[in-house]
């Protein structure tokens, strides 16, 4: 739901997300709230009530825009998340989570963003993707959309290529290299060229392990850790502390 139909359009109809939708692995529909206006000037904002800078979309296109969206035969309430800074930080688990709902509409606001009651009346929940502010919500709208729909079965090539990219499982991704072997005296680590898969499987999950360490600490506090995970860390912290009273 938005005000830039074509903006999001433009953006999901291209690569991994537009194969999707050819594909119809996924349904995305790009509506826009200013057809559903009553407003003969095509308005759909407002000045707000107390003052205040900036002007906030109006509460009966909004309303009258997601009640477009209910099933026709079991009159189901889609799953409305209001893309807002005040909302949760997005994470890859609830990702996981939304991408097991059947029908999420995302509305975006736009100017000093919408009425309050809007928010009372429908919206389940607000994400937001960091602590900053945009001008609109249609890019944040567009990195849930992308987020959720690469988690559906069919759209990537294997599963595995989800399981294995940061953030899915609580880590950061291990280093990744491709052809040549050696650039600007740069060299590919040897065990990635040896073909021996015990040791390039137990390279990666150390090296994803220390990127995660040294990067984003706080990721372990609900990454899955074997014994030999937390071994390795200890090894790494051990490793640090010396060289810090070095």
């Amino acid at each position: 739901m938005t005000l830039f139909p074509e903006l999001c359009e433009s953006v999901l109809s291209e690569s991994i997300i537009g194969r999707a939708r050819q594909k119809e692995l996924v349904d995305i529909r790009c509506v826009n709230i200013r057809d559903f206006t009553e407003d003969k000037h095509n308005r759909v904002d407002d000045a707000p009530y107390g003052g205040g800078m900036g002007m906030l979309m109006q509460t009966q296109p909004i309303y009258d825009c997601f009640r477009s969206l209910y099933d026709a035969e079991t009159e189901e309430k889609p799953h409305l998340i209001y893309m807002s800074p005040q909302g949760k930080t997005l994470t890859q688990a609830r990702v996981k989570e939304l991408a097991e709902m059947p029908h999420v509409v995302l509305l975006c606001g736009h100017y000093e963003g919408v009425d309050e009651r809007i928010l009372e009346e429908i919206v389940d929940e607000e994400i937001s993707i960091g602590d900053y502010v945009l001008t609109g919500g249609e890019l944040p709208a567009m990195v849930v959309a992308d987020s959720v729909c690469r988690m559906l079965p069919g759209v990537l090539p294997n599963d595995e290529a989800k399981s294995l990219e940061s953030h899915y499982d609580s880590l950061l991704e291990y280093p990744q290299y491709t052809r040549p072997p050696e650039w600007h005296g740069r060299k590919v680590p040897d065990v990635l060229l040896s073909g021996h898969h015990g040791n390039i499987d137990k390279w990666k999950r150390e090296q994803s392990l220390k990127r995660t360490y040294e990067r984003r600490p706080d990721l372990l506090n609900h990454a899955e850790l074997s014994k030999k995970d937390i071994e390795y860390l200890r090894k790494l912290k051990a490793e640090k502390k010396a060289k810090a009273e070095k």
